[in-house]
């Protein structure tokens, strides 16, 4: 049974909306690490997987899954992802319409033509470029589209963040993906802050900001990141 369906798409088709894209992101809260954002086109000919539907509410494991299957299924795709330095520039919200953009462009390269109408999740989010689109609440619990951008944008996401767990062993980034859990703000009190922490946003603020002089020149990244703060000021 398919958790979401594609009746919207389907609707737009009818209105002459061929190039309809799904968009969503992943990763609006952690405390570390990019944002990402995924992008679906299909089209009367793609084939509908059942198990596609929220990410959030799939286990890793089957995300993983769903995710190789849809990357056989689908022929229009996308994601792109902003670093945290950039996060810390432009601020979280621009940050994701920048990832979307991104994306955008992306299929269009492959389409080698522009994309008609975007459906997004969120009614929080930027506007993206000029196109006509539709923002909806809870868009990837209903719609097949925003649903598989949604699993291509965490599990691309999740394994960036096992690639830095390699390189930053101690915040256990393979277990809370930069999330802000207990053990992650404990080993920041711990070890400081790495070049891939949102500096800008208040729980990573605030331990820098708590943090004596002493305590800040122990820590091992500390020079590292004095260094990004400099250049993000």
């Amino acid at each position: 049974m398919v958790e979401c369906g594609i009746k919207l798409e389907k609707s737009l088709w009818k209105r002459g909306y061929i190039s309809v894209v799904g968009l969503d992101e992943a990763g609006r809260g952690p405390w570390a690490g990019p944002v990402s954002a995924g992008g679906v086109m299909i089209t009367p000919k793609t084939k509908i997987l059942d198990r596609v539907q929220d990410s959030k509410k799939m286990s890793e494991k089957i995300r993983e899954e769903v995710y190789s299957e849809l990357k056989d299924s689908l022929e229009y795709y996308s994601v792109a992802l902003i670093s945290a330095e950039q996060i810390d520039n432009f601020g979280i919200n621009s940050s994701v319409k920048f990832a979307m953009e991104g994306v955008i462009r992306n299929i269009e390269e492959i389409l080698n033509k522009s994309i008609e109408y975007l459906i997004i999740d969120g009614s929080n989010c930027l506007d993206v470029f000029d196109y006509p689109s539709k923002k909806i609440n809870s868009g990837d619990l209903k719609h097949y589209s925003i649903s598989a951008a949604s699993i291509l944008a965490k599990v691309d996401r999740d394994s960036i963040m096992k690639k830095f767990a390699k390189k930053y062993p101690e915040y256990g980034f393979e277990r809370h993906k930069g999330y802000g859990t207990k053990f992650h703000r404990e080993m920041i009190i711990k070890h400081g802050p790495c070049l891939i922490h949102r500096l800008s946003y208040k729980p990573i603020a605030k331990i820098i900001k708590e943090s004596t002089y002493e305590q800040k020149r122990d820590w091992k990244y500390w020079g590292e990141v004095s260094a990004v703060l400099a250049k993000r000021a």
